[in-house]
């Protein structure tokens, strides 16, 4: 029987992240409250002022962890309404988004490649800043990670996949085998609609903040393609909880 092992949201894109116990998702929205903010750079900055009704943009515009692996050890989330970050190798800052912006820019820059141009300001989404235009929200397995890190030999965090939600129970890639069907979690139905293709940000780890594998070369060398996950569509409305069976 499969189930939902965690629920993971990410507060600002390619910064930190945190688990919930449950989480009420809606139909054709992404999850709530994940990657409500996110970082602009120099260079993002000018795609952005000619968007200025945009609701949503590139990953490219903003501080990634495709570009700054060190961003990857980034740890922490809410606590009310400021949000508690740390990093092994940086320390730790609590900034409220709304009005601490330019201290929490000022604790990610060393984070960021100084070719790359500087930080410059938060932006906020209500629905989301994903890497994806859809109101997709990210399923993954534990199961294909644990046949994942058995073929490359090393322990791969779930961090740094920076799913939604993990489920444990399926047979390894299993998920890929949904594509096109819905499954149900708890109450909700959600469509499996594509596989999630990578970067090169799994290859660094959430732990250190070091690059430790080449996650793509290693994808396509054990499964002859570079996808690790799948995206789905919210179809229903409802409450779901770790733990909750997955259907499929």
């Amino acid at each position: 029987m499969a189930r939902l092992a965690r629920i993971r949201r990410h507060p600002v894109k390619s910064v930190g992240g945190e688990d919930l116990d449950e989480v009420s998702l809606s139909a054709h929205r992404r999850l709530p409250g994940d990657r409500e903010w996110a970082v602009l750079h120099e260079a993002g900055e000018r795609l952005a002022q000619r968007q200025t009704d945009a609701d949503w943009l590139p990953k490219s515009v903003f501080l990634n962890t495709a570009k700054s692996h060190p961003l990857q050890a980034v740890q922490g989330g809410w606590s009310g309404e400021v949000l508690n970050l740390t990093h092994p190798e940086h320390g730790q800052v609590s900034a409220n988004p709304d009005t601490d912006g330019e201290m929490l820019i000022d604790w990610l820059q060393p984070l960021w490649p100084d070719d790359r141009g500087a930080a410059t300001r938060l932006v906020h989404s209500p629905s989301g800043w994903t890497d994806e235009p859809k109101p997709f929200v990210s399923i993954l397995s534990l199961s294909s990670l644990a046949a994942l890190e058995q073929a490359m030999g090393q322990k791969l965090d779930v961090e740094r996949w920076r799913g939604n939600l993990w489920v444990d129970g399926w047979a390894e890639f299993a998920e890929r085998d949904l594509l096109g069907k819905t499954i149900r979690i708890g109450t909700v139905e959600l469509r499996i609609d594509e596989p999630i293709g990578r970067c090169t940000a799994p290859s660094g780890s959430a732990t250190t903040g070091e690059t430790d594998c080449d996650m793509l070369a290693s994808l396509k060398r054990f499964y002859d393609h570079t996808d690790f996950g799948v995206f789905a569509t919210v179809m229903t409305d409802g409450a779901i909880s770790v733990g909750d069976e997955v259907v499929s």
